[in-house]
């Protein structure tokens, strides 16, 4: 399942595509992605509206259209195997399409093989998210007082949308590798200096994600394959990320040598180095 970067990504490459197109025409071939909206309300509602831009908001996707004077926001989750993107009007539409939007001489294509993704007018997915962890309402000292209120293990409480959205499995292992703290210590027992190393690592380790093109190369153009999305928008060789502990279980960490170990949390995999995160845990809940 994509995680921020992914998003980001997603969403810096579709802004310029779609801001000033007008939508004339939608079509649902799934109606489940679009709940709990009916294709009727999502016709009348999109028909004529323009694209103003796309941003992101946690793991989420929001499309900013303007209908007349009335601005509105279209929510995108792209679930486990869901592509977004543009593709010329004339092209046919790939198999598992759950929404198309007619642009002109373009169309957007929502595709889903799964149909686990959303594209609604229902914002209550995101109404409850934490700060953005790229932000300025993410702060250290906001972020501290929420750990010490908890007592679950510190890689556990990461994975919390409430705490900061959008930090999802993968960079979790990954920032607390590069702030040198154990996946197991209790949220609450973290020092004031481990809460500070984690928060910069956090913000680092996403924004070097966003800047490589994520864990997962991108196809603007759609594709068959069985990712959400892959290739490259240019044709230049994709960079790929380079990932410090998450699923490298057994080989040597970059740092000191160990063998990068694994656990279970939460049933997520957590992947770490005894040696440079050391520290007192809790049980891994």
């Amino acid at each position: 399942m994509p995680e921020l970067p992914e998003v980001e990504v997603l969403a810096r490459h579709l802004d310029p595509l779609l801001k000033r197109k007008t939508i004339r025409e939608v079509r649902v071939y799934r109606e489940r992605v679009i709940r709990p909206y009916s294709e009727g309300e999502l016709q009348q509602e999109l028909t004529g509206a323009r694209f103003k831009g796309v941003k992101r908001r946690g793991k989420f996707l929001l499309f900013q259209l303007k209908q007349g004077r009335r601005p509105f926001e279209l929510l995108g989750h792209l679930g486990m195997t869901g592509r977004m993107f543009v593709q010329p009007a004339k092209k046919d539409l790939p198999k598992h399409t759950a929404v198309s939007m007619s642009l002109g001489k373009h169309q957007f294509v929502f595709q889903d093989t799964r149909y686990f993704g959303r594209l609604t007018l229902d914002l209550s997915s995101i109404a409850w998210l934490g700060p953005e962890p790229l932000g300025n309402e993410f702060t250290i000292d906001g972020f501290r007082e929420a750990l010490k209120r908890s007592s679950q293990a510190i890689k556990v409480k990461l994975l919390d949308q409430t705490l900061i959205a959008g930090v999802g499995n993968i960079y979790a292992s990954e920032a607390l590798h590069r702030a040198g703290i154990s996946p197991q210590k209790a949220s609450k027992r973290l020092s004031g200096r481990e809460t500070e190393r984690l928060y910069h690592a956090v913000r680092d380790t996403l924004s070097n994600a966003i800047d490589t093109g994520s864990t997962i190369p991108l196809d603007f153009d759609g594709g068959s394959d069985g990712l959400f999305y892959f290739g490259s928008s240019d044709g230049s060789e994709y960079q790929h990320e380079e990932l410090l502990v998450y699923d490298r279980a057994g080989e040597p960490c970059g740092a000191c040598g160990e063998p990068i170990r694994r656990i279970v949390q939460a049933a997520r995999s957590t992947f770490y180095c005894r040696v440079c995160q050391r520290g007192n845990s809790a049980p891994a809940n």
